[in-house]
């Protein structure tokens, strides 16, 4: 027998046994045996057949039958068997003779046992001896084994050595699941550094070996694969990978399963997996269950879990209890848990200790909580600083903030920067930051900036015929957003475009819009479009709520229609009413109208 012979059939024999702790191949874990085999081994063992000893002593080693197998694997290394040189060092290592067991590993490694290199080179590492530990895993690794390629990268990344990933990915590829993990982190991490398209490839093969990893069962390469999944809108599929590594422990992926389930509408659910996982200490978790009661008005058990995310490490926890005692009218406590959260970096209660602060009167103090929140990232802050310096007067300040914000996104920053570059008369700026904002959902920027363009509008062009060919512009486009968002200027100047068109039912439902909204020019104008129709008794009511507003015209108006009617005393209040609101033009007929009337009543 060629105890020294061909790697492979000593592989396949099952000699090899993994010491305790490691993850074993599937070649190096073939069951060797029913009790017939045992006893047939043991015959011809006993009768020095090498190999027959050395296997069953990997099969006693395997069973935990250490003196047994100690026995066999003796024998069988002094005939020069390198997997029993193997074994045996395994089974000394397990008895606490490490040193020992290093020495057997030793002379199986030099015999070309890539299972025994790999041994050999751990045994080095945990003393600290790197490079007798790179040079055996490097021997294991170089002869195929995947336990000794993922030490080996472990430890090159250790040191920060580039060439671990082709390790990692060697050991990835045949199988190893930690190492199909931590090579998908390393590229997840390295799309964070890349351009669009290197980020795009990095991601895509950093999800397949978080596939690879999960479905061999890690949990932590199912929660990344799901959050991935999530991202992309793979609902249903990242909910069963969330699902898989929360029942494996992952307390990560309970909770991300129950925010899955609150967005779906299922808060029952979702309080059954963030509960499991704030009982395992995450912080999120019972932040979410927090929120949960707080919703439902039960503010004592809100508190409580709250309490039990600050306990789990979670700043957020100390910020939501100061939304809810703030809630509550408990301005103090509410400082006291925006403080905490707001001294260990918690930008939002930063911002939100400034506001509280500013409420009560302390502008002094508010400033730099303000300044912090907005230097940490906080665009709300950035926002209430530019607010904050205007009111002290301080424009250029106030600009500076605003446009801090408005570059992060903050819709009512980007409006506030456009009209302070309509004052300086920049109109190409201040229609940039106008569309950003209108476009965020501001209906004021949409009139703002439906007015901007209006005023640039040409004449509309003739018909051949001589009539005005109407087309919708982008001007109204933006009037009929904002008036659609309740903005009651622009619900009067769609109002206005649509009888400039004809279209008066159309224009009597923007003015009607506009005047029960508490606009005097809509109510005014919807006056002269009832008027018009005939219907002018229910025009003076609407003249009545403008002129009550204070709109001189409305005022004139229902003077004059008193005075038609002969009501000439109210028509006189009336004229007087419409002297004082004005404008000028307005004033001065009105005082006519007046003159007349006082004339003819003292006839």
């Amino acid at each position: 027998m060629d105890v020294m012979g061909d790697k492979a059939t000593l592989f396949e024999s099952g000699r090899f046994v993994q010491p305790s702790g490691e993850e074993p191949s599937r070649d190096e874990m073939a069951d060797m045996g029913d009790a017939a085999e045992e006893v047939r081994l043991g015959l011809a063992a006993q009768s020095g057949d090498a190999e027959a000893a050395s296997v069953l002593g990997a099969m006693l080693l395997r069973r935990g039958d250490l003196d047994g197998a100690e026995t066999h694997l003796r024998a069988a290394t002094a005939s020069g068997d390198r997997a029993a040189a193997n074994n045996l060092g395994v089974l000394l290592h397990q008895r606490g003779y490490p040193e020992e067991a290093a020495g057997w590993w030793r002379i199986a490694a030099v015999a070309g046992s890539a299972a025994a290199a790999h041994a050999l080179g751990r045994y080095h590492r945990e003393r600290g001896d790197e490079p007798a530990a790179e040079y055996w895993l490097r021997q294991s690794a170089e002869q195929g084994h995947v336990l000794g390629a993922y030490a080996l990268a472990d430890l090159l990344e250790h040191r920060g050595d580039v060439g671990a990933e082709h390790w990692m990915r060697a050991a990835a590829e045949r199988g190893h699941r930690e190492a199909a993990y931590r090579l998908a982190r390393t590229l997840d991490q390295r799309a964070g550094r890349e351009d669009e398209t290197g980020a795009d490839n990095a991601v895509a093969e950093a999800e397949q070996w978080y596939r690879q990893a999960a479905a061999r069962g890690h949990r932590r390469a199912a929660l990344h694969l799901g959050a991935i999944l999530e991202k992309r809108g793979e609902l249903k599929e990242a909910g069963r990978w969330y699902l898989t590594s929360a029942k494996d422990g992952e307390s990560r992926a309970a909770c991300a399963l129950g925010f899955l389930l609150r967005d779906a509408g299922d808060t029952e659910s979702a309080a059954v997996w963030w509960l499991r996982a704030a009982q395992e200490g995450d912080g999120n978790a019972a932040n979410a269950l927090g929120a949960l009661h707080a919703e439902r008005g039960e503010t004592q058990t809100a508190e409580r879990w709250y309490r039990a995310a600050l306990d789990a490490g979670d700043d957020n926890g100390a910020y939501n209890l100061g939304l809810l005692c703030a809630e509550q009218g408990r301005t103090a406590q509410a400082e006291q848990w925006y403080r905490r959260a707001a001294y260990a970096g918690h930008r939002e209660a930063a911002n939100a200790l400034a506001i509280l602060l500013l409420q009560g009167g302390d502008t002094t103090g508010a400033e730099p909580w303000f300044s912090k929140a907005a230097e940490a990232g906080s665009v709300d802050a950035a926002f209430n600083l530019g607010i904050l310096y205007a009111g002290r007067g301080e424009e250029a300040m106030a600009l500076r903030w605003y446009e801090r914000a408005a570059a992060a996104g903050h819709t009512e920053a980007a409006l506030q920067v456009a009209i302070a570059r309509l004052r300086a008369g920049d109109e190409q700026e201040a229609e940039r930051h106008l569309r950003c904002a209108a476009g965020g959902g501001s209906a004021e920027a949409a009139y703002r900036l439906a007015a901007l363009l209006d005023a640039r509008r040409p004449p509309e062009p003739a018909h051949e015929l001589g009539e005005i060919v109407h087309e919708k512009t982008e001007c109204e486009e933006w009037y009929e957003r904002a008036a659609t968002q309740g903005h009651r200027r622009a619900q009067v100047r769609v109002g206005m475009l649509a009888a400039a068109r004809g279209d008066v039912v159309e224009a009597a439902r923007w003015y009607r819009a506009a005047a029960e909204a508490g606009s005097r020019n809509g109510a005014f104008n919807l006056g002269l479009l009832l008027a018009r129709e005939g219907s002018e008794p229910e025009a003076a009511v609407w003249w009545t709520r403008a002129a009550g507003a204070g709109h001189g015209r409305a005022a004139l108006r229902l003077a004059l229609v008193y005075a038609r009617r002969g009501e000439l005393a109210e028509g006189q209040r009336w004229a007087d009413r419409a002297v004082a609101l004005g404008p000028a033009e307005v004033s001065e007929r009105a005082g006519r109208l007046r003159d007349a009337l006082r004339e003819e009543l003292s006839a």
